[in-house]
């Protein structure tokens, strides 16, 4: 039987909880921000006009001036786009933006399993049947020096716009955008590549404006991408600071006001979602994965096709398709996740650092620092799904690996707090040269591809690795909760405050513990438990999702407050993440 994670309480900032007070936040929500990095009502607020400027990004000037070249003299311009959500939303952002200034644009996607990520030379080489003047790479181009090379031996120009970690050497092209590249003063390093691209716009059209081009009356109104931005930015799950919340929180207003794009509502339709009662979840856990299925399995061109036409019923066709994907991908991911979970359990005391020694986390002691597995019957279009599965059920950073192209395994990893997974990647390759082909990413999340015979090799180093970066007490699991929740503020309103506003990585959804009586339990659909729950005189519905075994008598449960709807009508429920006995 699993251990119990270790409750522990978010430690809150008092000073800036008193300020948030002071400045009208309700105590519950004071209290919140404050454990979040809240310091004054002014981090808090939603007003674009707060959105630090596109100036600030190195290299913009360069981009502008190269895309308003091509749009001036009818250059043929081509986007060369990521194939997860991030990358189908910000090519969809520069198709929009840039027609309605006028470009000639189109866009090719690399297919995953023929080319793999980024821009190629195998990439440069199918883009250039088109004939463009300009590739534009979105979600990608930071570490596509050999393809920027390639593009620019033709001829070519290229723009690269991106958002991850640039490795020690640049693409050799004067026109780059990236926060996160040498020098740039850009306050937010978390923006995704979407975030990117739109930024892009911003400055562009400011530049037409100031060339004559358009008036503020005539200019495009940029805002119509804002749904795209918020989607693209919460499906790549990076850390929601003050900039990518704002962007976030313009996309859902226009999203529940009725003013998203076709695409957007027909997943919302699929999805059997209120597009008027969006709220971040919808975006990162019902549309995202449909967006993100058609790159898993197939062609991000299709979530591309839906995001950027203006025909309901196209929307709706690719819509359903999608759906189906995703519904095909769920069956995939639940199998590799089963067979990994074997995996671990059958070979929990082999050696160190192989995919065989890798013993599932609940085993004492910990013998363990990583995970690394890998299975010849693997979908590489899944990989990283279930590196996130594993990684919350172990606490361990993960990576899973499929067949690429003949003697080739295609890796995904995601990692846990305090260990840098892109850097971790990095070190292996400077102790072990030539055990990676090619690798990328963040500090949570990472992509790379290497010889298969180089497995063993591979997770050896990265276990040594992990051992020397993390500490047991790193790998123990643990359970954030921001408290109690006061009954008095337990209401309706409340709660749909909680339920609409912008919450995701780096900025958690509040959980709340206390104890409860249980009342009633009992087992519905075969694997989750439906509760009653007693606390102060008052009783609440409640459900935890994948369990089956009795609950505590009495708990203290880690919960969430949710709005459960039912035939049109909403009710409070508790969401139980967790419970513990009481002693």
């Amino acid at each position: 039987m699993t251990r119990s994670p270790v409750l522990r309480q978010r430690v809150v900032d008092t000073v800036a909880e008193q300020a948030l007070r002071s400045s009208g936040f309700s105590p519950l929500f004071a209290r919140l921000y404050a454990a979040r990095g809240i310091q004054t009502a002014t981090d808090i607020e939603w007003k674009l006009s707060q959105l630090p400027s596109p100036a600030l990004m190195r290299g913009m000037d360069v981009v502008c001036d190269r895309l308003i070249r091509a749009i001036q003299q009818r250059e043929r311009m081509l986007i060369v786009a990521d194939y997860d959500a991030d990358g189908a939303t910000a090519c969809a952002v520069g198709l929009r933006g840039l027609r309605a200034m006028g470009a000639e644009v189109g866009y090719i996607v690399p297919n995953r399993f023929e080319y793999g990520y980024g821009l190629t030379p195998e990439i440069v080489t199918l883009a250039a049947r088109e004939s463009p003047s300009v590739i534009i790479t979105v979600d990608n181009g930071i570490a596509s020096v050999d393809g920027v090379a390639a593009a620019r031996s033709r001829g070519i120009d290229v723009v690269v716009t991106d958002h991850h970690l640039p490795g020690d050497t640049l693409p050799d092209t004067p026109a780059i955008v990236n926060p996160n590249q040498p020098g740039c003063p850009f306050p937010s390093k978390a923006i995704a590549g979407v975030g990117v691209m739109f930024y892009v716009l911003l400055a562009l059209r400011a530049q037409l404006r100031e060339h004559g081009t358009f008036s503020a009356a005539t200019q495009p109104d940029l805002n119509q991408l804002l749904d795209l931005v918020a989607l693209g930015t919460v499906a790549d799950v990076v850390p929601l600071d003050t900039v990518n919340r704002r962007l976030v929180e313009a996309g859902l207003r226009r999203m529940r006001e009725g003013r998203a794009c076709v695409g957007i509502n027909a997943l919302f339709d699929v999805a059997k979602r209120d597009a008027h009662k969006a709220t971040a979840y919808d975006l990162g856990f019902m549309l995202g994965p449909r967006i993100n299925a058609a790159g898993r399995l197939d062609d991000i061109s299709l979530g591309i096709e839906c995001l950027s036409t203006d025909d309901p019923a196209r929307a709706v066709d690719i819509a359903i398709e999608l759906d189906r994907l995703n519904r095909e991908r769920k069956g995939i991911e639940a199998g590799m996740r089963d067979e990994a979970d074997q995996m671990l359990a059958r070979n929990a005391s082999a050696n160190a650092g192989t995919a065989d020694m890798t013993a599932p986390a609940d085993t004492p002691p910990a013998t363990h620092y990583s995970i690394v597995v890998s299975d010849p019957t693997w979908h590489q279009g899944v990989v990283g799904i279930v590196a996130g599965r594993l990684r919350e059920k172990h606490h361990r950073p993960t990576i899973v690996f499929a067949p690429g192209s003949e003697g080739e395994l295609k890796g995904s990893g995601r990692s846990i707090p305090g260990f840098h997974l892109r850097d971790a990647l990095d070190l292996v390759s400077k102790r072990v040269p030539g055990l990676m082909r090619k690798f990328g990413g963040h500090a949570m999340a990472a992509g790379l591809t290497m010889d298969e015979a180089n497995f063993d090799a591979f997770a050896k180093a990265f276990e040594q690795v992990a051992r020397e970066s993390l500490t047991l007490a790193d790998l123990e699991q643990r359970v954030e909760s921001d408290g109690s929740f006061s009954l008095d503020e337990f209401d309706f309103a409340t709660a749909e405050a909680l339920h609409k506003h912008v919450w995701g990585q780096a900025f958690p959804a509040p959980l709340f513990d206390d104890e409860f009586t249980v009342m009633d339990a009992r087992i519905v659909g075969m694997k989750h438990t439906k509760l009653r729950l007693k606390r102060g005189g008052r009783i609440f519905d409640a459900i935890r999702f994948g369990i089956t075994e009795p609950p505590p008598q009495p708990m203290r449960a880690a919960y969430r407050v949710s709005l459960s709807e039912y035939q049109g009508t909403q009710r409070l429920e508790l969401i139980v993440e967790q419970w513990w006995a009481v002693s």
